[in-house]
């Protein structure tokens, strides 16, 4: 029997009830003759009870004794699950990560999948049971439980459909498949029928929130078909894939956008070898991710240095770069926290041109005024203010008519 693997998250498994319905939904697959490995997260809200317990407790709880604590959350799903099951009289069996033989290395919090033993999971397959399994956790070859940081459910489906050779990874969640753009912003969105990893690698970096990276980027490094469907309605979702010759292609997939950015610029340095990364190499050793820069040179052997972070780690990227100006003798620093990111990706832009051209014109008629630009293959990027966001979305999903299906050439 072919043999698909099905993740649901927390607000699928969020009560008795939606942990039956999900019974339900396992027991339809096995009457169409398929074999079912079930991967679920918490119940909603129970990993955050799970931390605000921890911190009453200690102020810095330790990594390991939250792994420890923050698995035992999916141990309560994958039980209700395996009795919703065998109540409706379908052979179930629930195991946690460590009991399948999820090996993982010692990152507490955030550990790596290493290994996947699917012996015992294979025999229970074999034996006509439903497999539930616990997401988000492993173990280290010492025996230690580990957590596999956010998106960590996702992961480990991803993982044991390639381990287990599924045909697909099914992701349940809340919403029936990936959209054009986020449908609260722009109405008109409409659901993908397929994407491929690439589009949905850069979607999800650029701030949509559908999947996780890392979990596409597991499946697209073993080739695993990931689908995107509601627990709550029925549909085919949206198929994530690699791309396919005779596929109808469209020039943009999608549009993305992320209000989580600042921007900040030195004004003024030294225009010499190196310039970039002592402007970088403090923001750096602080931990502090940079996403987009840009680089303008002036006719007087100086240059400006602008680059955007996180919203929530601008005051101290602020703080540190002052300290950088001082140091090498720059003009000024300037910061904005009130600017978005707003991009199309799209394979279509590998094979035709004026993509930037028209979203820029795109911008330039609702009086939109460009402040960054980063592009990718598949992707343009631009930076805005904050209060354009919402118009800069329609505007771009109407300018490459992305409420229409694409026509396959």
């Amino acid at each position: 029997m072919a043999l698909y693997v099905h993740k649901y998250g927390g607000t699928s498994v969020g009560s008795t009830e939606r942990i039956k319905n999900v019974a339900e939904r396992v027991i339809r697959a096995r009457q169409r003759g398929e074999d079912v490995v079930v991967v679920v997260s918490a119940m909603s809200g129970e990993t955050n009870k799970l931390v605000a317990y921890a911190h009453e407790v200690q102020e810095r709880p330790s990594p390991r004794e939250m792994d420890v604590l923050l698995s035992t959350g999916e141990q309560v799903t994958i039980a209700l699950l395996a009795m919703a099951l065998e109540q409706k009289g379908c052979p179930a069996i629930s195991y946690t990560g460590w009991q399948v033989g999820i090996v993982s290395d010692d990152a507490h919090t955030k550990a790596r999948i290493e290994k996947i033993d699917t012996d015992r999971i294979q025999a229970d397959l074999d034996a006509g049971r439903v497999v539930v399994v616990a997401g988000f956790q492993g173990v280290t070859a010492e025996g230690d439980i580990t957590t596999l940081g956010r998106g960590g459910s996702d992961t480990t489906a991803v993982a044991l459909a390639a381990a287990l050779k599924a045909e697909e990874c099914l992701i349940y969640t809340d919403v029936d498949g990936v959209y054009t753009t986020d449908p609260r912003v722009e109405p008109r969105a409409r659901r993908l029928d397929r994407i491929t990893f690439e589009e949905m690698l850069e979607m999800a970096s650029l701030g949509s929130k559908v999947l996780q990276i890392r979990s596409v980027e597991f499946a697209g490094k073993y080739n695993v078909p990931l689908r995107v469907l509601s627990s709550f309605a029925e549909g085919g979702g949206t198929l994530i894939s690699y791309e396919e010759n005779g596929v109808e292609k469209a020039l943009i997939s999608g549009i993305a956008f992320n209000r989580d950015e600042a921007k900040l610029t030195i004004l003024g340095v030294p225009d010499r070898p190196g310039i970039a990364h002592k402007i970088l190499g403090p923001v750096a050793d602080a931990n502090i991710e940079v996403d987009m820069i840009v680089q303008n040179m002036a006719d007087d052997q100086t240059t400006d240095f602008t680059f955007t972070v996180h919203r929530n780690e601008y005051p101290k990227a602020l703080e540190i770069l002052r300290s950088t100006c001082e140091e090498l003798g720059g003009r000024q620093v300037t910061g904005d926290d009130k600017i978005v990111k707003v991009s199309i990706v799209g394979v279509g832009m590998r094979s035709h041109a004026g993509i930037a051209s028209k979203m820029f014109e795109a911008l330039a008629r609702e009086g939109i005024n460009i402040r960054m630009i980063s592009t990718s293959e598949i992707k343009i990027s631009v930076v805005v203010d904050e209060k354009y966001l919402e118009l800069a979305v329609r505007a771009l999903h109407d300018a490459f008519g992305l409420d229409k299906a694409p026509v396959a050439e």
